[in-house]
């Protein structure tokens, strides 16, 4: 009988390797025995359908994978609510680091995974080992259960 690491599930994270809660969410990942497809989204941004797409899976306003720090949200105005989620859209196609992170794609749902955690609610397969967040916090206990926050 297969382990869960033998069983082969397409799960895709957009994921920024320098983001704490992206790192998190792709350690939660393969601590379920998946190897994710990785996509760098700032060096291989996701086209305008594909970021449609997936704001759609996820059923959020566009305004809500927006990212504030750290990016040119003030500069661009982007707290205007004149702007529409097709206009936000393009400006996260045109400036990558706008879009939050990570958003995780597997057979279960799409999710911006922030926190980390949330992660956990589409994985198809159960967490392996325990795990403890970069900042120490656990959130895998040694029977593979979530720990209550």
């Amino acid at each position: 009988m297969p382990s869960a690491a033998d069983v082969s599930v397409p799960v895709t994270i957009y994921h920024n390797p320098d983001c704490g809660t992206s790192r998190n969410a792709l350690a939660l990942i393969r601590n379920s025995g998946v190897e994710p497809v990785i996509v760098e989204y700032l060096k291989t941004p996701p086209g305008r359908a594909t970021l449609a797409g997936l704001i759609a899976a996820m059923g959020l306003p566009a305004r809500n994978v927006l990212r504030r720090q750290g990016t040119p949200y003030d500069e661009l105005k982007l707290d205007d609510p004149a702007w529409t989620d097709d206009q936000l859209i393009d400006f996260m196609v045109a400036h990558p680091i706008l879009m939050n992170r990570p958003i995780v794609v597997t057979p279960l749902g799409t999710r911006l995974c922030r926190p980390s955690e949330a992660v956990l609610d589409i994985l198809p397969s159960p967490q392996l080992a325990p795990f403890a967040e970069e900042d120490g916090a656990a959130v895998i206990d040694a029977k593979g259960r979530r720990v209550a926050s």
